[in-house]
């Protein structure tokens, strides 16, 4: 065993040391919607989203998941995770997510994450019929997210995630497979100081096909009626690399502070820089506030997103138990314009003490 994890943690180290110097990855504008399958940048988790995605080195282990796959290893015992979020409320966009990470020996974690969108019954609609024909139909959008992570010492943890795309209606469908890999190191006298590096959504192109690209046409010589088909240009995934910086403040007794900053990497957008600030109170109630930076995101003309970088959430966290197990309650939102903001809310259950 020892051998497979070491070979995992020189693929990873491998991997994150090649992104950084490929100008693959570096942020790219120019290349904006060439690329597909982007729910797979859409933070779907309630703690994340309250400081606006910044705790890249420091979120918890379920949430790590999608953050930096190398925090799974933090988790003690077995950590349930489960999220709704209104995406751009007035979308009528929801995202439903679950996540579980589980200790696996010593020094190893497995965990599982599910996203599922829901965007409700879309009106049907042809050029015959631009204002709808009456009918209905539905998309299904699911990311399944198989991770593995591991401590290789008291402060470099590492790991990777295999992530199975999909995306369908009724005569159309698209299956893809991503990877992601992180390391995250932590240091300091109260191990305060955390660094995190992730290279994520790495993997093959992924193309459309269904007997929606089908249609009837005539033959050459018109003696008779033959179905042709459409074919479908493939799409590259939105790679990224992200670099995550958190510490922790003891300011008082009972009163904690940590500040978070990241920046991401896009190869089909603008890089992103953000920055983010957790207080607690015994431990017990959580605050949040963070933004977002990217070119252009305060002038609503030229902005690329419809996030306008603010983010707040909070939280309730409650012990029980010999063990000290704790659960919790959260809320997180971030601005935008159009819509009326992302807002989400999510229930966590850690058995064991957590970090």
């Amino acid at each position: 065993m020892k051998y497979i994890a070491r070979s995992i943690f020189q693929s990873v180290a491998l991997l994150l040391t090649v992104s950084m110097v490929s100008p693959v990855f570096a942020g790219n504008p120019d290349r904006a919607g060439s690329a597909g399958g982007m729910q797979l940048l859409v933070n779907p988790w309630v703690r994340s989203n309250g400081v606006a995605g910044a705790n890249q080195a420091d979120a918890s282990p379920v949430e790590s998941m999608f953050q930096n796959v190398g925090g799974l290893a933090f988790v003690k015992s077995t950590e349930v995770a489960f999220t709704h979020m209104n995406y751009l409320s007035g979308s009528d966009v929801g995202v439903n997510t679950f996540g579980l990470a589980q200790r696996l020996g010593e020094t190893g974690a497995i965990g599982l994450s599910i996203s599922s969108y829901n965007f409700g019954d879309i009106r049907r609609t042809t050029t015959e019929t631009p204002d709808g024909d009456g009918t209905t139909f539905n998309v299904s959008m699911v990311n399944i997210g198989l991770s593995y992570a591991k401590a290789f010492s008291n402060s470099i943890y590492g790991g990777i995630t295999v992530k199975i795309v999909n995306e369908s209606i009724s005569d159309l469908k698209a299956n893809g497979v991503a990877f992601d890999a992180g390391i995250k190191y932590v240091t300091g006298a109260r191990d305060q100081v955390k660094f995190g590096i992730s290279l994520k959504n790495v993997g093959p192109t992924m193309a459309y096909s269904g007997d929606g690209f089908s249609f009837q046409s005539t033959a050459p010589g018109g003696d008779y009626v033959l179905t042709s088909e459409f074919r479908s240009e493939s799409y590259e995934l939105p790679s990224l690399v992200s670099i995550g910086f958190s510490y922790d403040f003891i300011l008082a007794e009972d009163h904690d502070l940590t500040a978070h900053g990241a920046f991401i990497a896009n190869s089909f957008s603008n890089d992103n820089y953000k920055l983010g600030v957790v207080y607690s109170f015994k431990k017990l109630v959580y605050l949040r506030a963070g933004y977002h930076y990217e070119e252009n995101i305060g002038n609503a003309d030229d902005r690329r997103i419809a996030y306008t970088g603010f983010a707040a959430g909070a939280g309730v966290e409650l012990e029980f138990g010999d063990k000290k197990s704790r659960v919790s309650l959260d809320y997180g939102y971030r601005a935008s314009d159009p819509f009326d903001g992302t807002h989400a809310i999510g229930a966590r259950i850690h058995l064991g003490r957590a970090e």
